[in-house]
């Protein structure tokens, strides 16, 4: 049976790999991190370590809580196809970051509530006169307090924790492609054989119907009981599967992109292209540069800036 969205975020979002880079992204920057389904009506980091003591205070009345919301939807609704950054009427930042499987989103990673500029006088009087106009009311001690310590970074950090969450999302990606190709549990013993002979014959040219003649079915029995089964047609998967190979030979500098298609089993370079696009969300050449350069990038080393003093 086919594996939902929701499903595969679930599944990534208990995984060591996430959780180990959740807790190293809080300690490093001292932002929340969520990972998020396409449908998602709480606020992402209610609760949880590193949420802004802002935005904590906001969330305890209705009309905060809303606003809250707002912010991170409009950032979600804006990275359907890179990252996006929204700032709430309290002028902190709300960033969202797909994970795709193939060409769609079936989650995001969700961070934020960072200032990219030095409070002030000003700007706490302006985000005041914002809740009041919203009719929010929050005591005046609390809400100073609460503003003075939210999380204020660089622009430039800001945007490079972001890279980072785009890198890690690209990872994501590739484990959810994975899933996808290598979930069987529950398969017919037919679906696992046919899963078995594609990977074994990914580099020759097979169609559908050499895979149905050898598992002695019709083709037509075949793609409606594989489709059931995986949730992908035949040709889906067998591009997933030869992609998957693919990925691993780019990282060997020594062989050309030409002969990595050709020898795993694709019979044109536009079609390659075409195929490992619509599932990695890059071109080939793009990964395999990527992959590389980050290979020989130095250790980042970064600081957090120190906010202004809060006002006696």
């Amino acid at each position: 049976m086919k594996t939902s969205d929701a499903d595969m975020i679930q599944r990534l979002g208990r995984s060591n790999l996430y959780t180990d880079f959740k807790q190293a992204f809080g300690a490093s920057t001292g932002l929340p991190l969520t990972l998020r389904p396409l449908e998602f009506w709480q606020l992402a980091h209610c609760g949880q370590p590193h949420e802004s003591p802002l935005c904590a205070l906001l969330e305890q009345t209705n009309r905060g809580c809303s606003s809250c919301l707002e912010a991170e939807q409009r950032a979600v609704d804006a990275a359907r196809d890179r990252s996006a950054t929204v700032r709430c009427f309290a002028d902190l930042c709300h960033t969202a970051v797909a994970v795709k499987l193939g060409e769609h989103a079936i989650g995001y990673l969700v961070t934020g509530q960072a200032a990219l500029d030095l409070p002030s006088k000003e700007r706490f009087e302006a985000v005041a006169r914002q809740l009041t106009d919203k009719g929010i009311r929050i005591g005046r001690k609390r809400l100073v307090h609460a503003y003075y310590h939210s999380k204020v970074l660089s622009p430039e950090q800001y945007a490079g924790l972001i890279r980072l969450l785009e890198i890690f999302s690209q990872q994501l990606s590739g484990i959810a492609s994975r899933l996808m190709v290598q979930d069987a549990e529950a398969e017919p013993p037919m679906v696992r054989r046919a899963r078995a002979y594609i990977t074994a014959h990914q580099a020759d040219r097979i169609d559908l119907d050499n895979v149905a003649k050898a598992m002695h079915v019709s083709t037509c029995y075949f793609c409606k009981i594989f489709k059931k089964a995986t949730g992908l047609t035949f040709t889906e998967y067998l591009g997933r599967v030869r992609v998957e190979k693919v990925k691993t030979l780019l990282l060997n500098p020594h062989l050309r992109i030409s002969e990595i298609a050709y020898g795993t089993g694709f019979q044109s370079l536009t079609h390659f292209n075409r195929v490992f696009r619509e599932i990695t969300g890059e071109a080939p050449t793009a990964f395999r540069d990527n992959r590389t350069s980050r290979s020989k990038e130095p250790p980042i080393n970064r600081g957090t800036r120190v906010a202004a003093g809060e006002p006696s």
